[in-house]
């Protein structure tokens, strides 16, 4: 893809006209940087000292690796020789997968479904047949697969292909009944063509119907085996053109399988039977059942089942063949599971499955049809899921699935991606996520074992955590471009099991997946984990090596919003805010009871929507709930969503918000410090410019936060949920969103089928609806509360959805001693900052413009029984890196809304730089990242745009349209992090990893798997002398003769028509050197082979002259002594 580096912004519109460079200047000329005029002399020594070293050759934008399970699967082949599987799925798209860490994606340009694929075995090339009726020939003689052919057909529809084994001639069956050939060289059509009016008998009324099943006879090169829909199955002999056998039966054909030895095959049908076939009688099948009908008393046919969509014939050599299908179950069961029967000898084991079958295999030892094929595992195909069975086990145990393809066991509903993290967390992750491992599972290795991976140069720690709709954490090893799963977390086990008919199951406010993970703030140095549910409640947790049986603390808050503060217009009712030593007891006052009953009556108040377990909880070593703070209903009104959350492990706080206001947790006293409306946050530095903000201003905030609310878009496929997960979201939220919904769509999203507005309640009962100013972005930091401050202290940096920035001090204990006895104070700096639309992020640069980190504890085991019954000191890093301290008295606030960015030089205050992002449409996600060893603003915005800015002087260095938000998936899941990478949901199912790096993009070839390995095809087993004398046809079968243009002609111009492919220099080496040449090698070598076997004739010509002569002289021999006795010798 073109890299482009724009030095506008994302409209093309300038924001504001760049001021004169004075003062050093260096983002002064980019189009919407702004230097505002009076700021220079405030700003003028650190813009000088600062040397920025990201430039825009450092950025570019590439997809790495797609993780997860195909969306919506449709086909499946496998290369028994390279052992490399691959799935087509309805969007167009295939995966092709190998041993662990080989894992690629491709996608159709046209997007359409693929309807089968078929591997050229061990060439390094995959057949495609899609949906639109064109076949595509790829070379995975390279990491990233390309298209070399295409061949479109214009008036047939493909509906079956079959490519033989070590053969260049593609046979194409069509909706018309027709069978076409297709050199796979060229990718031209043959002019050798079975028309079906040819193929079936003359007296023959009715159209056979398409083609569902084309194979070689494993005895006969030159004879095909054609099934017809309807039942017709005709065994064609391609040299005379012209059908030997005819066979009917009045049941419609679903698919057809041979026996090894080419005199028999079987048929799967519509009725749910099995027939076998034999050649030598063909009015007639030798054999027919239906392996689930039940049998009639008095002898009837047994009754119909649903059909047997597929079924496989596999022959072993010391037992009784296997006869795997899936479907045929009987209809009076209409419960059961879809189900896979595997039928060895007279033993019949059904497998149900958790999903629909969408194809299966069977893998063989041999690639060779004619030979004994010896199953060792069948691959199943599932609409949700990929199995193998492993066939060599009597009980058919499954092989345990190395792929990370269980992401969507419950819908993904937030996302965290963190690079280059400490070391020892993946090792310890692992460690406690092992013991949950299942048993039970096949001891064989994973027989998908193709390609050739290795780790590459990119050598840090990267973790992925998924949040779950059925409130369960994953957390995943991402490092290296590959996913495994580490260690899992069910959040719902805090809570008690909802029963229906209880009363307090009233007061959820979601009627479906109540314990949806909605927001995650993770700390990887201290392990502090912290999750918002759904159901408006946080839940605190801290990382143990040991179990413990404990009780779970919780707290109740009460956030609510008075209607009369917001609706009056005078500043003078806004009561200012309380000093901190005649808050904290009002603010205890708040936090309720744990045990607070609900009112008599029907109005809810002070309950929370679950309940937390009351009983003592045993708690795995890993991830232990250490707090649950829950919202509560206030005078029949339910708890807003939260939006915002932050922990703080030095500090031992967490705060949250949502459109309410903001509440202040102390998680080490479990005490509430904080349950304000936001308008109270102000106090007396109330700028009062809330009139001219609403209702508009509001609206910005709807746009942001409409990523936050609907749990829909994660269930496209289920009605139901997504009626419900709508309905009891959108009642939540304070804000219309349609207008600016409406506004902000994207060109793509007209047909969408998860429109931004849709489904979005846009009432508003009442004025505060339009006029409360949510909480969307928290950020604790050691800063400069004031404009005075000589010194740095403990903040907590508050956004709002109106773009205003309230800092709030917390004043701590002075020594740890005193931490979990005295208390903390809140209480405001008179702080207050403004940036246009709802604020995203925040973070805090040194007076070098490095980032500095928050403070954090170092993580130690609360459990943990060496330091016996001694205090234990709490270690605390609050300066990182640890001489920013010395470094100077001024320090950079960044902070960047979903319109524009900016930069403050505090403690002054000044805004030394702004950056006018968008005008037309909004930002999803921003992120302070590091990249090569220097800081950047990534962003991604709604319109489709990746951008990312210099800090602190905000040039843009990069911003290319990149992603369009044709779901709320996207604009839900997507998130930076440092070393250049990104991460967002591509499909419910699947996990697309980007890279903004130049160098990752560089290096990329080096960390992505081989495809294709040089692998000797093994030899076809010796068939013995009398076997090949009289076991097969007697002439060689040469298909090039039969269909070459020479004999055949050229097929009619208008019936296909070819398609070169885009696979570049790369693809055409790989074809010059990969596929054809390998082709024109095995033609070489089937004609040595031919060779021989004219030899061998000759050789056994001369052998049979010599019996033969042999015969006549003893025959001569013995007439010479017929006459004479015994005593005459």
């Amino acid at each position: 893809m073109k890299k482009f580096n724009f030095r506008k912004v994302l409209d093309g519109l300038t924001a504001a006209s760049p001021v004169g460079s004075s003062g050093g200047g260096s983002g002064s000329g980019a189009g919407g940087s702004v230097h505002p005029g009076g700021t220079a002399g405030a700003a003028g020594t650190p813009r000088e000292e600062i040397q920025e070293t990201l430039t825009s050759d450092y950025f570019q934008i590439c997809k790495t690796v797609r993780h997860g399970f195909p969306y919506l699967p449709t086909a499946l082949a496998f290369d028994p020789v390279q052992k490399i599987l691959a799935i087509g799925t309805r969007t167009g798209a295939i995966r092709i997968l190998g041993r662990p860490g080989v894992d690629c994606y491709c996608q159709h340009e046209s997007g359409a479904a693929v309807l089968q694929l078929q591997f050229l075995i061990n060439e390094g090339a995959l057949v495609s047949a899609c949906a639109d009726d064109a076949l595509h020939l790829w070379n995975l003689r390279q990491k990233r697969p390309a298209i070399l052919h295409s061949l479109k057909f214009n008036r047939e529809r493909i509906t079956y292909c079959h490519l033989p084994f070590q053969s260049k001639w593609l046979y194409v069956g069509t909706e018309r009944g027709n069978t076409h050939i297709v050199n796979i060289e060229s990718f031209i059509l043959s002019g050798y063509v079975i028309m079906w009016n040819k193929a079936i008998e003359l007296s023959t009324k009715t159209h056979p119907g398409p083609v569902v099943h084309l194979s070689d006879s494993p005895r006969d090169e030159g004879k095909l085996l054609i099934g017809y829909e309807n039942g017709t199955i005709v065994f064609w002999d391609l040299r005379s053109k012209r059908a030997d056998l005819r066979a009917y039966y009045d049941e419609a054909i679903h698919s057809v399988a041979w026996h090894h030895e080419g005199k028999q095959f079987m048929c799967s049908h519509s009725d749910g039977s099995l027939t076998l076939w034999n050649l030598k009688n063909p009015n007639r099948p030798f054999q027919t059942t239906i392996p689930h009908g039940k049998v009639q008393r008095d002898g009837k046919k047994p009754e119909s089942c649903k059909p047997i969509l597929k079924v496989e014939y596999k022959t072993c050599k010391n037992s009784e063949p296997f006869v795997v299908f899936s479907g045929g179950l009987s209809y009076d069961k209409p419960c059961r599971r879809p189900s896979l029967t595997i039928m060895h000898g007279k033993a019949i084991t059904v497998l149900e499955m958790d999903h629909p079958i969408v194809d299966f295999l069977t893998l063989c030892e041999t690639p060779y049809p004619n030979e004994f094929q010896e199953p060792y595992a069948v691959v199943v195909l599932l609409e949700k899921d990929l199995i193998v069975v492993d066939l060599t086990q009597t009980n058919f145990p499954i092989f345990e699935n190395p792929y990370p393809i269980d992401i969507h066991e419950s819908p993904v509903t937030c996302t965290e991606y963190f690079a280059d993290c400490p070391p020892d967390l993946i090792p310890v992750l692992y460690s406690v996520g092992a013991k949950h491992k299942k048993q039970g599972y096949s001891n064989k290795e994973w027989p998908i074992s193709g390609g050739a991976w290795n780790l590459g140069a990119q050598t840090y720690p990267e973790i992925i955590i998924t949040g779950h709709a059925d409130g369960s954490v994953k957390f995943w090893d991402a490092s290296a471009i590959t996913l495994q799963m580490l260690y899992k977390l069910k959040t719902s086990k805090v809570f008690e099991k909802q029963k229906v008919g209880e009363g307090k199951a009233t007061a959820e406010i979601v009627e479906e997946d109540p314990f949806a993970v909605q927001m995650m703030y993770w700390c990887p140095e201290s392990r502090i984990f912290c999750v918002a549910g759904v159901s408006a409640y946080v839940i605190v947790y801290r990382f143990s090596k040991h179990e413990v049986n404990t009780e779970i603390a919780s707290l109740e808050v009460r956030l609510q919003c008075e209607v009369e503060d917001i609706i009056t217009p005078e500043p003078e009712t806004n009561p200012p805010f309380p000093d901190a030593s005649s808050q904290l007891p009002s603010l205890k006052s708040l936090s309720g009871s744990t045990n607070t009953v609900a009112c008599e009556g029907t109005m809810k108040d002070s309950i929370p929507c679950l309940s937390v377990k009351a009983r003592p909880v045993r708690m795995p070593p890993g991830y232990q709930a250490d707090l649950v703070i829950q919202l509560v209903w206030v005078d029949g009104e339910p708890p807003q969503q939260i939006t915002s959350l932050a922990v703080n492990s030095a500090y031992g706080l967490v705060a949250f918000g949502n459109c309410n206001g903001l509440a202040v947790v102390d998680f080490m006293q479990k005490t509430v410090l904080l349950s304000m409306g936001t308008l109270d946050l102000y106090g007396s530095s109330d700028p009062y410019q809330r009139q001219p903000r609403s209702p508009r201003k509001n609206r910005q905030f709807a746009a942001d936060n409409f990523c936050m609310r609907g749990l829909s878009n994660f269930y496209p496929d289920l009605t139901k949920r997504i009626r419900t997960s709508y309905q009891s979201l959108t009642e939540l939220s304070d804000s219309p969103v349609s207008l600016e919904l409406e506004r902000c769509k994207s060109p793509t999203s007209e047909n969408r089928e998860n429109s931004f507005s849709r489904s979005r309640s846009s009432s508003v009962s009442s004025i505060d609806r339009d006029s409360k100013e949510a909480i969307t972005a928290l950020f604790f930091m050691e800063s400069f509360a004031r404009k005075n401050d000589s010194a740095v202290s403990s903040c907590l940096w508050v956004g709002t959805g109106l773009g205003m920035v309230i800092i709030l001090s917390l004043n701590l204990p002075a020594s740890d001693d005193l931490r979990q006895s005295e208390p903390v104070m809140v209480s405001p700096s008179g702080t207050v900052l403004t940036l246009k639309g709802a604020v995203l992020t925040f973070a805090c640069l040194d007076c070098m413009g490095t980032l500095t980190h928050q403070p954090y504890e170092v993580w130690r085991d609360p459990h943990s029984a060496d330091d016996g019954d001694k205090a234990r000191k709490r270690k605390l890093v609050m300066h990182s890196p640890s001489s920013s301290q010395d470094m100077g008295d001024h320090q950079f606030a960044v902070i960047c809304s979903e319109k524009q960015a900016k930069v403050f030089s505090l403690p002054s205050q000044t805004c030394l730089y702004v950056h006018n992002i968008t005008e037309t449409s909004f930002l999803l996600r921003a992120d302070v990242v590091t990249l090569c060893n220097s800081v950047c603003l990534a962003c991604f915005c709604a319109n489709g745009h990746i951008m990312t800015l210099s800090l602190p002087s905000l040039r843009p260095l990069l911003d290319m349209n990149y992603l369009p938000v044709t779901d709320m998936r996207i604009a839900r899941t997507f998130c930076f992090t440092n070393e250049g990478q990104a991460l967002y949901l591509s499909s419910p199912t699947e996990i697309q990893r980007l890279t903004y790096s130049q160098e990752m993009c560089d290096n990329l070839q080096d960390m992505l798997g081989d495809l294709f390995t040089p692998v000797e095809t093994p030899e076809a087993q010796n068939r013995g002398f009398l076997k090949g004398l009289f076991g097969g046809s007697g002439q060689a079968f040469d298909r090039e003769e039969l269909f070459g243009e020479a004999t055949a002609g050229k097929a009619s111009r208008s019936l296909a028509q070819h398609i070169p492919g885009s696979g570049g220099i790369e693809g055409v080496r790989g074809a010059a050197g990969g596929v054809i040449g390998d082709l024109t090698r095995a033609r070489i070598a089937l004609d040595e082979r031919g060779q021989k076997l004219g030899e061998l004739d000759e050789r056994t010509a001369s052998m049979m002259a010599s019996a033969e002569a042999f015969s006549k002289h003893a025959h001569e021999v013995m007439l010479k002594y017929k006459d004479k006795k015994w005593y005459q010798f």
